[in-house]
């Protein structure tokens, strides 16, 4: 199978977690995709143009990264990443979607500053994006005492929007929240394809 997605995209580096946690990251490889290139075969493999995007054997091709990691649980055999149980599969799927919230919004700031000159750029929609954030990472602070460093999607998809908040705005959101520093640090020591799958190991 082969992955589109770049070293740097926390969607991508989620998938690819998710792969190595159940023994599948040799059955993938990864391809660079360039979303912004209108030439690059990504657009016609995925019609939002948007990475992730994975490509199976019979040629069909899988996206977001939400489906992907679905289609890797049950490759795998199924409530590996995602709980079978009901109350704990509805809980690791809105942390998942709470994590890809954060992402989101992440990646729409960075593609503000990079694609729009910095006098048009508008307070509002960053101030839009930034509360999002703020509000995610406040809530997750409260109940950081919950998570655990077991690598389901959950756990998986919220270290990946740590990682990116890192490497795109300096690590800003470690100051004032000492719970989620603690997790990071124990999700990256149990799951030793979080560093592997860093934009500097990619």
């Amino acid at each position: 199978m082969i992955l589109r997605t770049t070293a740097a995209s926390p969607f991508g580096r989620k998938v690819r977690i998710a792969a190595s946690v159940v023994g599948l990251d040799r059955r993938i490889e990864m391809v660079s995709a360039d979303s912004a290139d209108p030439d690059d075969t990504l657009r016609r493999q995925n019609p939002l143009g948007k990475m992730p995007a994975l490509i199976l054997d019979d040629g069909a091709v899988l996206y977001d990264s939400r489906v992907i990691v679905e289609y890797i649980d049950h490759l795998a055999g199924g409530g590996r990443l995602i709980p079978r149980e009901p109350a704990a599969r509805f809980a690791a799927l809105r942390l998942q979607a709470l994590a890809d919230g954060i992402m989101d919004a992440s990646v729409l700031l960075v593609y503000e500053g990079r694609w729009r000159d910095p006098a048009r750029q508008e307070p509002k929609w960053i101030e839009h994006q930034t509360g999002k954030i703020d509000r995610a990472l406040a809530s997750l602070e409260a109940s950081s005492a919950d998570l655990e460093t077991m690598p389901r999607i959950g756990e998986i998809a919220l270290a990946c929007a740590l990682g990116y908040a890192d490497l795109r705005f300096g690590g800003a959101w470690r100051a004032g929240h000492p719970g989620l520093v603690r997790f990071l640090a124990g999700f990256s020591a149990a799951v030793p394809a979080f560093e592997a799958t860093g934009p500097s190991a990619g």
